[in-house]
């Protein structure tokens, strides 16, 4: 999963930094877990310092923290679904 083509709302495009994407696709590339569910789950924080990112899945339960220097850090939920032919990153409240 997650190894077809790779598609951004444009609610991801107009709210989420280049940056921050790349690395939440990174994140998923990287996880560590025998099996990826068709959905991605990443809460998004800003913080004194910079970015707060949880990263989360259902099935099998998974769930990752991380915090990164950003100077453009945002406080979104963002949805990243795979349905096996390509995979779309989008804000949660465009579900």
């Amino acid at each position: 999963m997650f190894e077809n083509p790779k598609y951004i709302t444009c609610g991801v495009q107009s709210e989420i930094p280049d940056a921050l994407m790349v690395l939440m696709r990174q994140m998923i590339a990287a996880m560590q877990t025998a099996q990826k569910d068709y959905l991605q789950v990443f809460t998004l924080m800003k913080t004194p310092t910079g970015q707060h990112i949880v990263h989360e899945q259902e099935q099998p339960p998974y769930h990752y923290e991380l915090d990164v220097p950003c100077g453009d850090a945002v406080n979104a939920k963002v949805f990243v679904i795979d349905d096996l032919t390509h995979s779309t990153m989008l804000l949660a409240e465009e579900y």
